[in-house]
């Protein structure tokens, strides 16, 4: 936890400089859409919105086989096709009721209308076009019409409609076919746009590197007059995969290029027919494989922190991939903590990236200051409340922690609360390998857990000099933190004496330092 150098001064104005855009959180990532009815996803999504509060999410496969949407029949030489809704009811009803909307995905192909039989995942999504694109744009209708019909066309109206994931990839959309992708976006937008013309639709969620199909693709939907309303697409920083058993580790380019990624989307359809329209990230981390151990660390966290400070600048909404750890695309895991994409680990285990998000929460709306350690923010009580980090460049660890002051307006006595997570404190990784990296923690250990990955609490009191007040915070290595100040007068009786803590008369002028209401005993 040491923490070295000079502190940065960070001199914090009096007035706002701004808002903190809530893009942020307006989205998190779900695996797979069937996931949602396991009791762990279920637990997990009460504990991210209390302490969280994402106001959507957005989940693979929910035109997947085991959703049951697409179920044909045949009898007596008479043939069609039932549209089986119980378990998407289930899934979107979980999500309403969590305070969360669905941000749609469409995908994968269903076999009953899949042209061809190549598959992604442990769990076979089709990723093949549609054999019939008629009975394809039948079913985005039926879909759309039943959450219409169930939910209210003013709610539907604000669920956006993506078609397809990372059709740019071979192993997500056959042959990186992008005519092929064009057509599928094309039949699929106009069917939405059948059922209300204010659904809104958009795409093409492609992966990093991808980002010469943003400009075609928009030439296309304008030759090809087909709506489009927003333009989504996916943002990671990790370099090849280094495959080792139940594992996975990465290089990492600096967390800038993120925000870069970020910016990409907009300056490249800068003077085309989608300028100007909403940009969502439906997809980001640090790595993009489900098993690599960073996600579980606290280098995650203070890494993300100047994406999560930052990014709602570039775009409306940057999701984080995922919400937990019950993701099954490279099987399913086989410890509770394993490198998986999620803010949280199997059985609730808050990883020091969760506290990241549940910090951000905590934050006031108006900015006051806002740096490459730093964001400091107000709330309408009159409250500061910073978010403080390490700056990290993704290359290598920290040797030790970082130090900054803040410089903050206020008259009179303040408390301070500082939260801390870092390499040691609050940090169930740390815990957890101590205890020998158990596959299968007892319910003593799994206590333990809960209880290691809580952040470390520090309380104190601050003075005011000449209407400011300076407080100097040490982070630990890979450190982040929540420090809160508020006024608070001292209303301590003023015989309080902690000198006296043992019965003895305090010593003459308090030489032992302690004055009235020292400690705040009472």
């Amino acid at each position: 936890m040491t923490s070295t150098g000079a502190p940065a001064a960070v001199v914090v104005p009096s007035e706002p400089v701004g808002t903190l855009p809530p893009a942020w959180r307006a989205c998190v990532g779900t695996g797979r859409t069937r996931e949602v009815l396991h009791a762990d996803y279920r637990d997990s999504l009460a504990v991210v919105q209390d302490e969280i509060g994402f106001g959507a999410t957005r989940a693979h496969g929910i035109l997947h086989d085991d959703m049951g949407l697409v179920q044909p029949w045949s009898h007596e030489g008479r043939s069609g096709t039932r549209y089986g809704f119980a378990y998407l009811d289930l899934v979107v009803d979980t999500w309403l009721d969590a305070g969360m909307a669905p941000f749609l995905e469409l995908g994968f192909m269903p076999a009953a209308l899949a042209s061809g039989d190549q598959t992604q995942f442990w769990w076979r999504g089709n990723v093949t076009p549609p054999r019939d694109h008629d009975a394809w744009a039948d079913l985005v209708r039926a879909l759309l019409r039943h959450l219409v019909d169930r939910y209210g066309i003013e709610t539907v109206r604000t669920w956006p409609v993506e078609v397809w994931n990372e059709p740019n990839l071979p192993f997500f959309w056959q042959g990186a076919d992008e005519a092929a992708y064009h057509r599928l976006y094309d039949v699929t937008a106009r069917a939405v746009k059948d059922v209300d013309a204010d659904i809104p639709v958009g795409g093409p969620a492609v992966s990093p590197g991808a980002d010469d199909w943003l400009p075609r693709f928009a030439e296309h939907v304008a030759e090809a007059g087909v709506p489009c309303d927003f333009v989504s697409k996916h943002a990671y920083t990790s370099g090849p995969a280094q495959h080792v058993p139940f594992g996975t580790y990465q290089t990492l380019r600096p967390p800038q290029d993120l925000l870069d990624q970020f910016a990409t989307p907009r300056s490249l359809l800068a003077g085309t027919a989608l300028a100007g329209l909403p940009v969502h990230i439906t997809e980001f981390s640090s790595s993009y494989r489900p098993d690599n151990p960073i996600h579980d660390t606290a280098y995650q966290a203070a890494y993300l922190a100047p994406v999560l400070a930052g990014g709602g600048d570039l775009v409306d909404s940057f999701s984080y991939w995922t919400l937990c750890d019950v993701f099954e695309e490279v099987g399913i895991p086989t410890a509770p903590l394993h490198g998986g994409f999620g803010l949280l680990g199997h059985r609730q285990l808050r990883k020091p990236v969760f506290h990241l998000y549940a910090f951000l929460a905590r934050l006031g709306s108006s900015v006051l200051a806002r740096g490459a350690d730093h964001l400091v923010t107000r709330h309408p009580d009159g409250r500061v409340t910073a978010l403080l980090w390490q700056p990290l460049d993704g290359a290598a660890p920290a040797e030790a922690g970082h130090r900054v002051r803040l410089d903050l307006p206020g008259a009179g006595p303040a408390v301070v609360t500082e939260r801390h997570v870092d390499a040691e404190r609050g940090n169930v990784r740390t815990a957890w390998q101590a205890m020998g990296s158990p596959l299968a923690p007892d319910h003593r250990a799994l206590a333990d857990l809960h209880d290691a990955s809580a952040p470390s609490l520090l309380v104190r009191r601050v003075a005011a000099d000449a209407g400011r007040r300076v407080v100097d915070v040490a982070l630990g290595r890979h450190g982040i933190a929540l420090v809160e100040v508020a006024g608070a007068p001292d209303q301590a009786p003023a015989w309080t004496h902690d000198g006296r803590l043992l019965g003895a008369a305090a010593p003459p002028g308090g030489a032992d330092g302690a004055g009235p209401g020292a400690g705040g005993a009472r």
